[in-house]
């Protein structure tokens, strides 16, 4: 097997966004590093399972639903 083909995989810790930390093991940065997260799975609604509201950016969605409103979806 090659040498120093794998990157080196190491304890790093994690800052949420609730300000808790957390360690784990990851290819990024050093022993030690530290990176905080702007979105984590505490508060994320794909993992919390709260509902998002969906933005009409440039009426686009209504658009969409004007389009397609006789088709009865």
């Amino acid at each position: 097997m090659k040498k120093d083909l794998h990157p080196d995989y190491h304890f790093i810790d994690v800052k949420l966004t609730d300000g808790s930390v957390i360690q784990m093991r990851s290819t990024w940065g050093k022993e030690g590093d530290q990176i905080a997260l702007d979105i984590d799975p505490s508060v994320h609604p794909a993992w919390t399972g709260g509902t998002s509201k969906l933005m009409d950016t440039g009426g686009r969605v209504s658009k969409f639903k004007k389009k397609y409103e006789g088709l009865g979806f």
